[in-house]
């Protein structure tokens, strides 16, 4: 199998696990299990192994200690900023401003408020997935508490104009959240450049294990908590520490920063534009780029081999591990949310395929992949 999915999960890296297994032992001289509330020498060894974790991710987005929030992972993270803001600042009003296109983590907790009678405007996007920055001034209101737009697309990959857009918040005084689930871990990720109040980090998007992930938050008078007991993650979230994934967590994002250093971007970069010069000379003319040819994030393709199925085209190629945009029935072709806010017709957006790299990919699993996707072409 030839793995180009890394948009949907990444592999624990080595480095991360290596880093882990000290807590996972049950060894009694080295008290790598003790509850990190505790105050004899094992709650010590893991707060400490916590507090370094919590520093590695802050330096990753250039925040405070203090600013980081761990929790089971990007879905929780989300949820916890909109119905928190939501809850602590209902008195100054009821509306928030999103885009069409945000992951299922943000659009159903703002769905759920909308039952509650909040009022939620959904923003447009262009052709290429882009949020107007203007269009966020436009909709802002008396009412407005918060704005809430992805950082990158996790289907098309575009980077939204974070920075415009912050400073539009900033301005009239909102508060302003990015999901980043898909950016921390392949770009640079500011949270001061950026604007943001609040930030939302996924661990298995970096290499870190599935079930934690963390939320930067500038202010922790903004949020209530919505798991209520004692007094952990600064009294914002209740539940003994998860100290293996927190750890792993701090791992991943330590090991990103020296990556980052290395261009790892810059690769991933490269690697996809070969890719997709390698199936534009299999497909030629039926495959189209979906998002923005720029603005996009450095390792993420989704494109279109149009008069095909994406869904039967990877079934076609059993070895290459991809996600499509569209699910095709006898009679019917139910576009994703996200090509459908791009307007895709429904011939093009059903042979939708995103193929997304990461660290571990290779130029000669890219040649393979061409090869066995050029053959379902040819069978199809």
């Amino acid at each position: 199998m030839i793995y180009l999915d890394y948009n949907a999960t990444t592999p624990v890296a080595e480095e991360v696990a290596e880093a882990i297994y000290p807590y996972l032992e049950a060894n009694m001289r080295t008290g790598n299990f003790g509850n990190p509330s505790s105050s004899h020498k094992f709650g010590e060894n893991t707060a400490r192994a916590v507090e370094e974790a919590r520093l590695k991710v802050a330096d990753l987005i250039n925040a405070s200690v203090r600013e980081i929030i761990f929790t089971s992972g990007g879905s929780e993270s989300n949820n916890m900023v909109i119905k928190g803001v939501a809850a602590q600042h209902r008195e100054k009003g009821g509306h928030i401003i999103t885009s069409e296109i945000e992951h299922p983590a943000v659009r159903k907790p703002c769905g759920y408020l909308e039952e509650k009678g909040f009022d939620v405007t959904y923003l447009k996007v262009d052709e290429t997935g882009m949020v107007a920055a203007e269009d966020v001034e436009k909709a802002i209101r008396d009412d407005t508490i918060l704005i809430t737009i992805m950082h990158a697309n996790n289907e098309i990959g575009t980077i939204q104009p974070l920075k415009d857009i912050g400073r539009i918040a900033s301005e009239n005084d909102i508060l302003f959240h990015t999901d980043a689930a898909q950016t921390v871990g392949k770009i640079p990720v500011d949270v001061q450049e950026l604007g943001v109040d609040f930030l939302t980090i996924a661990g298995h998007k970096l290499y870190a294990p599935k079930g934690v992930g963390a939320l930067f938050c500038r202010d922790h008078e903004s949020l209530i908590p919505l798991i209520h007991g004692a007094d952990h993650e600064f009294g914002l979230r209740a539940g003994t520490e998860n100290v293996i994934l927190q750890v792993g967590l701090g791992e991943a994002a330590s090991l990103f920063q020296t990556r980052q250093k290395n261009d790892e971007g810059e690769k991933l970069r490269q690697l996809t534009e070969y890719f997709y010069d390698r199936l534009k000379e299999i497909a030629g003319d039926s495959l189209q780029l979906n998002g923005h040819r720029e603005r996009r994030l450095p390792n993420t393709l989704n494109v279109s081999f149009v008069g095909f199925e994406g869904d039967r085209l990877l079934s076609l190629a059993g070895d290459v591990a991809a996600s499509t945009g569209a699910a095709c029935h006898e009679d019917s072709v139910e576009l994703s949310p996200v090509l459908s806010a791009l307007g895709m017709s429904e011939e093009r957006g059903k042979g939708a395929v995103r193929f997304s790299l990461g660290w571990y990919t290779e130029e000669d699993e890219l040649d393979r992949a061409a090869e066995v996707i050029n053959k379902a072409l040819q069978k199809y």
